[in-house]
């Protein structure tokens, strides 16, 4: 079933159906008829000889400079091609797929002026697979992403680079190709094209998407932890967290209990300890604030998703083109900030839980580095160090990118929110932990093993799931490629039913 665009309505499910999933999209018309109505709206004011931005004048610090009727149209194109400055490896597909849904769906809600044609072609696009090359690198989120969002839209015109059919083309052969006529800009479209936050915003809300589901996973391995190191269940009793009632440490105290409630392991445990270090104790909270964290920076991406994003935007019902700044990305550059920072913390407190087995002087009997014959052989000691230094370069991938701002366009855009730095780095961290959290779910398999009784009912699929792909470690070998295999799972959610 196709995903039908509006302006406002898309969810995260439908961002990754139509990203990773190929789903078709449509627009609806409803919003063809908005988008007529602003047209005309442009039209009307040309016909008229008002001046207004973006329409017939220069563009940021050149916004005082008129520009003659006959120009109009190559102005808009113009604007497109000198904003192709990017730089770097090219966005991956599925967000350059995001950007182009995200971008269509903001122009469908009727505000920029432009004709149902470009977003018509955009959905052809997307339709049949014709997919932009974009650099990641050379935003600062204001206006917008112009940058990426100008590669994006040459390819619209029939110019830059594209992938189709596994082929990197020329954008006029990527298009041709695929049956797609390449639009020629009229007045107002290539701003409308260009100025907005839906490179930072597609990036985000993937890595929320997967933010989310990650932290669930966060939940279970720390619980198959709490097996391999018979940890202590008091600290999850919900008397505790009821007295301080945050969502996530009470809803991730609950999901530790629920685990764990039949674990033998736990239960016939001889080891006399009233508390758990940390790692283990704390769960809850730990665990808990990243989900409120999560939870709140799902709430900013949705909403930006369905946001309009341009300027000036066009207000048909008072025959008003207003400019204004809605192009700034700051609300996303704060949000996907504090993502990556709660993301870090997953991969923290996960890497701690992976010393403890890994370490004998802290893992409650288990053998050293979970490895029968330790000395002979090393078990899983390199995997901590690869867990260390992975959680390390999240510490300077956290930094904040949002408290930075360079004047841009000789300082008429004097504050900029450098969200889509924000949203790279956060989509690196990402990446980061889903590593991290294999590691301690391969770790926390083998110290269940070693422990000789099996784990929890409720934790036995997460066990067998993880057991398919990865044998017990009785001798050396290489390691890298059981941590792909479970960051694979973990990437195609084989984990969520659990």
């Amino acid at each position: 079933m196709a995903v039908v665009i509006d302006g406002s309505s898309l969810t995260l499910e439908d961002v990754v159906q139509v990203a990773r999933k190929y789903e078709q999209v449509e627009l609806n018309p409803e919003s063809g008829t908005k988008m007529l109505r602003s047209r005309k709206l442009i039209e009307d004011i040309l016909a008229e000889k008002k001046v207004v931005y973006g329409v017939n004048t220069g563009f940021g610090k050149l916004s005082n400079v008129s520009v003659g009727e006959d120009e109009i149209d190559l102005l808009q194109y113009n604007l497109v091609v000198s904003c192709v400055v990017g730089v770097g490896e090219p966005l991956s597909e599925e967000v350059v797929r995001a950007m182009l849904l995200l971008r269509a769906n903001s122009l469908a809600s009727g505000y920029s002026g432009v004709r149902p044609l470009v977003v018509e072609t955009m959905l052809q696009m997307l339709n049949k697979k014709v997919h932009p090359l974009v650099p990641g690198k050379g935003s600062v989120g204001a206006s917008g992403d112009l940058a990426p969002l100008s590669h994006l839209a040459l390819v619209l015109l029939g110019r830059g680079e594209a992938f189709y059919e596994g082929e990197r083309l020329s954008g006029a052969e990527a298009m041709q190709k695929a049956g797609i006529e390449p639009v020629f800009l009229k007045a107002k479209e290539g701003l409308s094209l260009c100025n907005g936050t839906q490179a930072m915003t597609a990036i985000g809300a993937l890595a929320v998407y997967d933010a989310e589901k990650l932290a669930y996973y966060a939940d279970l391995i720390g619980a198959l932890s709490a097996e391999a190191l018979e940890a202590v269940l008091l600290a999850y009793d919900h008397k505790i967290h009821a007295i301080r009632p945050h969502p996530g440490q009470v809803e991730t105290a609950e999901k530790m209990r629920d685990l764990l409630s039949d674990s033998r392991i736990i239960s016939e445990a001889n080891h006399g300890r009233v508390q758990d270090a940390y790692s283990l104790r704390c769960i809850p909270q730990v665990h808990g604030a990243s989900k409120d964290a999560i939870a709140y920076v799902k709430q900013v991406i949705i909403r930006e998703m369905n946001s309009v994003t341009d300027n000036p935007l066009v207000f048909p019902e008072t025959g008003e083109v207003l400019s204004g700044g809605n192009f700034h990305g700051q609300p996303v550059a704060l949000a996907l900030d504090f993502l990556a920072i709660a993301l870090a913390e997953l991969a923290n407190i996960s890497e701690l839980r992976t010393e403890r087995m890994t370490n004998p002087a802290l893992s409650m009997g288990l053998p050293a580095f979970l490895v029968e014959k330790s000395g002979l052989n090393d078990g899983y000691m390199m995997a901590q160090y690869t867990a260390a230094a992975l959680v390390s370069e999240n510490k300077v991938l956290a930094h904040p990118a949002s408290v930075d701002s360079i004047p841009t366009s000789a300082n008429q855009e004097d504050h900029v929110s450098m969200g889509t730095i924000a949203a790279r780095k956060c989509r690196e961290i990402l990446g980061n932990v889903q590593y991290v959290l294999a590691i301690e779910a391969i770790c926390a398999c083998q110290g269940v093993d070693f422990r000789d009784k099996e784990p929890s009912p409720k934790l036995k699929d997460l066990y067998r799931v993880i057991r398919s792909k990865v044998d017990f470690l009785s001798e050396d070998k290489e390691l890298s490629a059981d941590f792909e295999a479970v960051v694979e799972m973990i990437k195609n959610e084989d984990f969520t039913q659990l």
